[in-house]
Order: C-alpha cells, then sequence, then structure tokens
C-alpha cells in the first residue's frame, strides 16, 4: 500500500501540499512545526507515496478530556490530495489510515469539511455531517466502541 507516516525527510515532498490545502505561513515558520508534530507521538501524519508524495493526512490525538475522563478525541487536522490526483483512491487510503490510527488510540474521531468542496467525499465514505456554528462546515464524527 502506498500510505505511509510520513518522516522529517519527507518535508520537501510535503511542502508543495501544504501549500496547495493552503496555508499563510511560510516555509521557515512550517516547517520547524511539521519536524516538532511528526516526533510528537499524539500526532500522525500520513503520505500517499506514489514515487512521489500525491496526498497528505495530519490527525491528532487530544488525550483525555477533563469532563469526559480518559475518553481521547482525535481531529481530523488535514485530509489533501493533490488536484491531478483526486478521484483516484489517495483520499480513500488516506481517510483509512488515519482512522485506523485512531481507533486504537481515541473513542472519537472528528473533523470539519466544506460542505461543497470536500463534505461530498466524506459523504461517500459514509459519513454523515451535522450542522456546527460555522455553516458551511459541517461536523462529522466517528465513534469508535470501547
Amino acid at each position: 500500500m502506498p500510505v505511509r507516516r510520513l518522516a522529517l525527510d519527507d518535508w520537501d515532498e510535503l511542502w508543495p501540499l501544504v501549500q496547495g490545502f493552503g496555508t499563510a505561513l511560510s516555509e521557515a515558520v512550517t516547517r520547524p512545526l511539521y519536524e516538532e508534530l511528526v516526533d510528537d507521538p499524539r500526532w500522525a501524519a500520513f503520505g500517499y507515496d506514489d514515487g512521489r508524495l500525491v496526498g497528505y493526512a495530519a490527525v491528532q490525538d487530544y488525550g483525555p478530556h477533563l469532563r469526559a475522563g480518559r475518553v481521547h478525541h482525535a481531529r481530523l487536522h488535514d485530509l489533501y490530495v493533490d488536484p491531478a490526483n483526486r478521484r483516484t483512491g489517495v483520499g480513500r487510503a488516506l481517510m483509512a489510515a488515519v482512522t485506523t490510527w485512531a481507533s486504537t488510540r481515541v473513542r472519537h474521531l472528528e473533523w470539519q469539511a466544506h460542505h461543497e468542496r470536500s463534505a461530498p467525499f466524506y459523504e461517500a465514505l459514509g459519513h454523515q455531517g451535522a450542522p456546527c456554528p460555522q455553516p458551511d462546515y459541517p461536523t462529522f464524527e466517528i465513534e469508535f466502541p470501547a
């Protein structure tokens, strides 16, 4: 399978994807942050490597919850596929890697997705978005068995 955990030496191929997803931060600011997060066990970054990175996903385990106890929650922060490689299974494979990772660590995985640009992708995977305070970004959630 071409999905794998990303490492420090993936930065040069990852940066154009991060830019494609959209960031206001410079590479000088983003690279040290990536170096910090890739070594943090609460984070996971996955890449789809088809001879070069064509997509990535980043997910974070928020750890125990003050009011819910040791019921961990995770958040999918990014899932991006290079436009030339969309509708080829890359996004589906990245989401499967994120879900597998989260299912071994947390009780809930959540994310928001733009109602026109990305929510249809998650709906095609069988997920249903719920309204949230930002009406253009429904909230999706997977609850894993205890």
